[in-house]
Protein backbone atom coordinates (compact mmCIF):
# COMPACT_ATOMS: atom_id res chain seq x y z
CA UNK A 1 0.00 0.00 0.00
CA UNK A 2 0.95 3.65 -0.79
CA UNK A 3 1.88 5.79 1.97
CA UNK A 4 -0.18 8.32 2.82
CA UNK A 5 0.19 11.90 1.73
CA UNK A 6 0.24 13.35 5.09
CA UNK A 7 1.54 11.29 8.48
CA UNK A 8 2.62 13.39 11.40
CA UNK A 9 3.28 11.71 14.86
CA UNK A 10 3.83 12.96 18.32
CA UNK A 11 4.77 15.95 17.00
CA UNK A 12 6.02 18.50 19.46
CA UNK A 13 7.64 21.86 19.30
CA UNK A 14 8.71 23.76 22.17
CA UNK A 15 9.91 27.51 22.38
CA UNK A 16 11.45 27.45 25.71
CA UNK A 17 8.93 26.93 28.27
CA UNK A 18 5.85 27.16 25.87
CA UNK A 19 4.95 24.46 24.06
CA UNK A 20 3.34 25.82 21.07
CA UNK A 21 2.48 22.30 19.49
CA UNK A 22 1.97 19.07 21.92
CA UNK A 23 1.79 15.25 20.97
CA UNK A 24 0.20 16.15 17.44
CA UNK A 25 -1.16 13.24 15.34
CA UNK A 26 -2.74 13.40 11.55
CA UNK A 27 -3.29 10.81 9.08
CA UNK A 28 -4.39 12.65 5.94
CA UNK A 29 -5.42 9.72 3.09
CA UNK A 30 -5.26 10.52 -0.70
CA UNK A 31 -8.06 12.08 -2.15
CA UNK A 32 -9.11 13.79 1.09
CA UNK A 33 -9.99 17.51 1.71
CA UNK A 34 -9.01 17.72 5.27
CA UNK A 35 -10.06 20.02 7.47
CA UNK A 36 -7.54 21.29 10.22
CA UNK A 37 -9.63 23.48 12.47
CA UNK A 38 -8.91 25.75 15.82
CA UNK A 39 -9.57 28.84 17.52
CA UNK A 40 -6.39 31.27 16.32
CA UNK A 41 -3.18 30.78 18.25
CA UNK A 42 -3.82 26.75 18.42
CA UNK A 43 -0.91 25.59 16.99
CA UNK A 44 -2.29 24.97 12.99
CA UNK A 45 0.24 26.98 11.30
CA UNK A 46 3.26 25.23 13.79
CA UNK A 47 2.35 22.18 12.80
CA UNK A 48 1.86 23.25 9.01
CA UNK A 49 5.34 24.63 9.25
CA UNK A 50 6.61 21.05 10.86
CA UNK A 51 5.09 18.94 8.20
CA UNK A 52 6.63 20.65 5.30
CA UNK A 53 10.13 20.90 6.88
CA UNK A 54 10.50 24.50 7.50
CA UNK A 55 11.19 24.07 11.13
CA UNK A 56 11.94 21.06 13.09
CA UNK A 57 9.74 19.57 15.61
CA UNK A 58 11.55 18.94 19.01
CA UNK A 59 9.97 15.49 19.01
CA UNK A 60 8.01 13.22 16.95
CA UNK A 61 7.81 12.70 13.21
CA UNK A 62 6.14 13.96 9.73
CA UNK A 63 6.57 12.24 6.55
CA UNK A 64 4.79 13.47 3.38
CA UNK A 65 3.79 10.73 1.17
CA UNK A 66 6.27 8.52 3.28
CA UNK A 67 9.00 11.10 2.81
CA UNK A 68 10.61 13.25 6.01
CA UNK A 69 11.64 16.24 4.73
CA UNK A 70 13.90 16.75 7.68
CA UNK A 71 15.88 13.40 6.27
CA UNK A 72 14.84 13.31 2.61
CA UNK A 73 15.02 17.01 1.95
CA UNK A 74 13.80 18.88 -1.36
CA UNK A 75 12.86 14.87 -2.43
CA UNK A 76 10.33 14.54 0.25
CA UNK A 77 8.70 17.85 -1.33
CA UNK A 78 7.94 16.11 -4.78
CA UNK A 79 3.76 16.72 -5.56
CA UNK A 80 3.52 18.65 -2.69
CA UNK A 81 2.56 22.12 -2.99
CA UNK A 82 1.22 24.92 -1.01
CA UNK A 83 1.00 27.91 0.83
CA UNK A 84 1.44 28.85 4.38
CA UNK A 85 0.76 32.37 5.79
CA UNK A 86 -0.36 33.66 2.79
CA UNK A 87 1.78 33.61 -0.65
CA UNK A 88 4.63 36.47 -1.48
CA UNK A 89 5.08 37.87 -4.87
CA UNK A 90 7.14 41.12 -6.87
CA UNK A 91 4.55 43.58 -6.26
CA UNK A 92 5.82 45.67 -9.44
CA UNK A 93 6.23 42.37 -11.71
CA UNK A 94 3.08 41.17 -13.58
CA UNK A 95 1.02 37.66 -12.32
CA UNK A 96 2.66 35.88 -15.23
CA UNK A 97 6.05 37.17 -14.86
CA UNK A 98 5.74 36.04 -11.46
CA UNK A 99 4.97 32.81 -12.24
CA UNK A 100 7.38 32.39 -15.00
CA UNK A 101 10.24 33.45 -12.89
CA UNK A 102 9.25 30.91 -9.94
CA UNK A 103 9.17 28.61 -12.63
CA UNK A 104 12.22 28.88 -13.90
CA UNK A 105 13.40 27.72 -10.82
CA UNK A 106 11.12 24.39 -10.74
CA UNK A 107 11.31 21.50 -13.04
CA UNK A 108 11.54 22.37 -16.57
CA UNK A 109 7.57 21.25 -17.21
CA UNK A 110 6.35 23.96 -15.22
CA UNK A 111 7.53 26.80 -17.51
CA UNK A 112 4.74 25.37 -19.71
CA UNK A 113 1.86 24.80 -17.69
CA UNK A 114 2.23 28.81 -16.46
CA UNK A 115 -1.32 29.64 -18.82
CA UNK A 116 -2.99 26.42 -17.97
CA UNK A 117 -2.57 26.88 -14.30
CA UNK A 118 -3.60 31.03 -14.70
CA UNK A 119 -6.81 29.40 -16.62
CA UNK A 120 -7.55 26.84 -13.89
CA UNK A 121 -7.36 30.19 -11.12
CA UNK A 122 -9.09 32.35 -13.66
CA UNK A 123 -6.29 34.94 -13.50
CA UNK A 124 -5.35 34.66 -17.50
CA UNK A 125 -7.38 37.96 -18.17
CA UNK A 126 -5.69 39.95 -15.59
CA UNK A 127 -1.98 38.36 -16.06
CA UNK A 128 -0.18 41.26 -17.81
CA UNK A 129 -0.74 43.68 -14.88
CA UNK A 130 1.41 44.23 -12.09
CA UNK A 131 0.17 42.08 -8.56
CA UNK A 132 0.73 45.24 -6.95
CA UNK A 133 -2.64 46.23 -7.87
CA UNK A 134 -4.05 43.21 -7.26
CA UNK A 135 -7.12 42.56 -4.87
CA UNK A 136 -6.28 40.04 -1.58
CA UNK A 137 -8.40 37.84 -3.36
CA UNK A 138 -6.55 37.67 -6.65
CA UNK A 139 -3.59 37.51 -4.72
CA UNK A 140 -4.65 34.67 -3.36
CA UNK A 141 -5.43 33.09 -6.49
CA UNK A 142 -2.46 33.44 -7.74
CA UNK A 143 -0.60 31.95 -4.74
CA UNK A 144 -2.84 29.06 -5.46
CA UNK A 145 -1.58 28.97 -9.45
CA UNK A 146 2.02 29.36 -8.23
CA UNK A 147 1.26 25.86 -6.31
CA UNK A 148 -0.27 23.95 -9.36
CA UNK A 149 3.08 24.98 -11.48
CA UNK A 150 4.44 21.59 -10.17
CA UNK A 151 1.28 19.49 -10.63
CA UNK A 152 1.15 18.23 -6.83
CA UNK A 153 -0.93 15.37 -5.83
CA UNK A 154 -1.02 17.24 -2.52
CA UNK A 155 -2.04 20.97 -1.58
CA UNK A 156 -1.38 22.87 1.45
CA UNK A 157 -3.83 25.68 2.02
CA UNK A 158 -3.02 27.58 5.26
CA UNK A 159 -6.39 29.86 6.14
CA UNK A 160 -6.66 30.68 2.00
CA UNK A 161 -9.84 32.59 2.52
CA UNK A 162 -8.93 35.03 5.54
CA UNK A 163 -9.22 38.91 4.55
CA UNK A 164 -11.60 37.83 1.64
CA UNK A 165 -14.86 39.64 1.05
CA UNK A 166 -18.32 37.06 0.76
CA UNK A 167 -17.25 37.14 -3.16
CA UNK A 168 -14.26 35.91 -3.04
CA UNK A 169 -14.56 33.63 -0.33
CA UNK A 170 -16.98 32.06 -2.51
CA UNK A 171 -14.53 31.98 -5.34
CA UNK A 172 -12.27 30.31 -3.49
CA UNK A 173 -14.43 27.75 -2.26
CA UNK A 174 -15.49 27.12 -5.96
CA UNK A 175 -11.76 26.49 -6.37
CA UNK A 176 -11.00 24.16 -4.00
CA UNK A 177 -13.86 22.26 -5.08
CA UNK A 178 -12.28 21.79 -8.69
CA UNK A 179 -9.02 21.06 -7.47
CA UNK A 180 -10.52 18.20 -5.29
CA UNK A 181 -12.45 17.22 -8.32
CA UNK A 182 -9.30 16.88 -10.50
CA UNK A 183 -8.41 14.52 -7.71
CA UNK A 184 -6.13 16.31 -5.28
CA UNK A 185 -5.46 15.88 -1.88
CA UNK A 186 -6.29 19.12 -0.03
CA UNK A 187 -4.91 20.24 3.52
CA UNK A 188 -6.86 22.87 4.48
CA UNK A 189 -5.96 25.01 7.68
CA UNK A 190 -9.36 26.87 8.56
CA UNK A 191 -10.98 28.75 11.69
CA UNK A 192 -13.47 29.39 9.47
CA UNK A 193 -16.08 26.13 10.13
CA UNK A 194 -18.87 27.16 7.55
CA UNK A 195 -15.84 26.66 4.95
CA UNK A 196 -14.80 23.81 6.50
CA UNK A 197 -18.41 22.43 6.80
CA UNK A 198 -19.05 23.10 2.95
CA UNK A 199 -15.61 21.56 1.75
CA UNK A 200 -13.91 18.73 3.60
CA UNK A 201 -14.69 15.30 4.28
CA UNK A 202 -12.45 14.70 6.89
CA UNK A 203 -11.30 17.09 9.97
CA UNK A 204 -8.96 17.33 13.06
CA UNK A 205 -9.68 20.07 15.75
CA UNK A 206 -6.68 21.18 17.39
CA UNK A 207 -6.95 23.27 21.25
CA UNK A 208 -3.94 24.32 22.56
CA UNK A 209 -1.47 22.50 20.76
CA UNK A 210 -2.91 19.12 20.78
CA UNK A 211 -5.40 17.53 18.46
CA UNK A 212 -8.90 16.86 20.44
CA UNK A 213 -10.40 15.49 17.61
CA UNK A 214 -9.69 13.48 14.41
CA UNK A 215 -12.05 11.82 11.53
CA UNK A 216 -14.93 12.00 9.32
CA UNK A 217 -16.92 15.23 9.55
CA UNK A 218 -19.98 13.57 9.13
CA UNK A 219 -19.35 11.39 11.77
CA UNK A 220 -18.76 14.03 14.28
CA UNK A 221 -21.57 15.54 13.03
CA UNK A 222 -23.25 12.72 14.31
CA UNK A 223 -22.26 12.78 17.42
CA UNK A 224 -24.60 15.64 18.39
CA UNK A 225 -28.07 14.57 19.87
CA UNK A 226 -30.83 14.79 17.37
CA UNK A 227 -34.05 16.82 18.11
CA UNK A 228 -36.90 17.99 16.39
CA UNK A 229 -39.01 21.55 16.80
CA UNK A 230 -43.28 21.02 16.18
CA UNK A 231 -45.16 23.47 15.53
CA UNK A 232 -49.23 23.34 15.34
CA UNK A 233 -52.14 25.10 15.19
CA UNK A 234 -52.88 23.62 18.63
CA UNK A 235 -50.00 24.04 21.00
CA UNK A 236 -51.45 22.26 24.26
CA UNK A 237 -52.93 19.79 22.79
CA UNK A 238 -50.38 18.66 20.89
CA UNK A 239 -48.09 18.67 23.91
CA UNK A 240 -50.71 16.21 25.22
CA UNK A 241 -50.12 13.98 22.01
CA UNK A 242 -45.99 14.41 22.25
CA UNK A 243 -46.12 13.61 25.73
CA UNK A 244 -48.16 10.43 25.39
CA UNK A 245 -46.56 8.97 22.75
CA UNK A 246 -43.73 6.33 23.72
CA UNK A 247 -40.09 7.09 22.66
CA UNK A 248 -40.17 10.64 22.58
CA UNK A 249 -37.82 12.25 25.43
CA UNK A 250 -36.69 15.97 26.71
CA UNK A 251 -39.76 17.42 25.48
CA UNK A 252 -39.86 21.00 26.14
CA UNK A 253 -41.30 24.24 25.30
CA UNK A 254 -39.83 27.18 23.30
CA UNK A 255 -42.52 30.03 22.75
CA UNK A 256 -45.01 28.35 20.58
CA UNK A 257 -42.72 25.77 19.34
CA UNK A 258 -42.59 22.17 21.36
CA UNK A 259 -39.07 20.88 21.13
CA UNK A 260 -37.79 17.30 21.81
CA UNK A 261 -35.40 13.94 21.16
CA UNK A 262 -36.92 11.14 18.80
CA UNK A 263 -35.77 8.66 16.68
CA UNK A 264 -37.33 8.59 13.22
CA UNK A 265 -39.82 5.57 13.05
CA UNK A 266 -41.43 7.86 16.69
CA UNK A 267 -41.61 11.24 14.83
CA UNK A 268 -43.45 9.27 12.20
CA UNK A 269 -45.72 7.64 14.53
CA UNK A 270 -46.04 11.26 16.05
CA UNK A 271 -47.03 12.70 13.00
CA UNK A 272 -49.93 10.60 12.31
CA UNK A 273 -51.33 10.49 16.04
CA UNK A 274 -51.09 14.31 15.20
CA UNK A 275 -53.22 14.24 12.52
CA UNK A 276 -55.38 11.53 14.00
CA UNK A 277 -56.36 14.19 16.81
CA UNK A 278 -56.83 16.54 14.06
CA UNK A 279 -54.00 19.10 15.10
CA UNK A 280 -52.27 20.70 12.05
CA UNK A 281 -48.85 20.48 12.00
CA UNK A 282 -47.06 23.73 10.48
CA UNK A 283 -43.92 22.80 10.90
CA UNK A 284 -42.09 19.28 12.21
CA UNK A 285 -38.33 20.38 11.15
CA UNK A 286 -35.05 18.17 12.33
CA UNK A 287 -32.53 20.08 14.59
CA UNK A 288 -29.22 19.10 15.18
CA UNK A 289 -25.99 20.67 16.03
CA UNK A 290 -23.92 22.32 13.90
CA UNK A 291 -20.05 22.22 13.74
CA UNK A 292 -19.71 25.54 15.25
CA UNK A 293 -21.42 24.26 18.21
CA UNK A 294 -19.84 20.98 18.37
CA UNK A 295 -16.55 23.01 17.92
CA UNK A 296 -16.96 25.32 20.90
CA UNK A 297 -17.50 22.37 22.61
CA UNK A 298 -14.66 20.40 21.79
CA UNK A 299 -12.46 24.17 22.17
CA UNK A 300 -14.06 24.90 25.30
CA UNK A 301 -15.81 28.05 23.20
CA UNK A 302 -12.51 29.61 23.72
CA UNK A 303 -9.86 31.69 21.26
CA UNK A 304 -6.08 30.68 22.58
CA UNK A 305 -5.34 34.18 21.59
CA UNK A 306 -5.44 34.65 25.21
CA UNK A 307 -3.05 32.86 26.58
CA UNK A 308 -0.84 31.35 24.10
CA UNK A 309 1.98 32.89 22.66
CA UNK A 310 2.34 34.46 19.33
CA UNK A 311 4.62 31.53 18.04
CA UNK A 312 2.20 29.23 18.32
CA UNK A 313 -0.06 30.19 15.52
Amino acid sequence: MSAPPVEARGLVKRYGEIVAVDGVDLTVDAGDVFGYLGPNGAGKTTSLRMLLGLIRPTSGSARLFGRDPLLDGARALEGVAGFVEGPAFYPYLSGRTNLRMRADYDEPVSRSRVEEVLETVELRDRAKDRVGGYSHGMKQRLGIAASLLRAPRLLLLDEPTTGLDPAGMRDMRDLVRRLAADGITILLSSHLLNEVEELCNRVAIIRKGSIVYEGALHDLLATAASGYRLRTTEPERARMVVLANAGIEDVRADGDDLRFSADEETVAALSVALGQARIGITALVPETASLEELFLGLTGGESSDHDRAAVAV
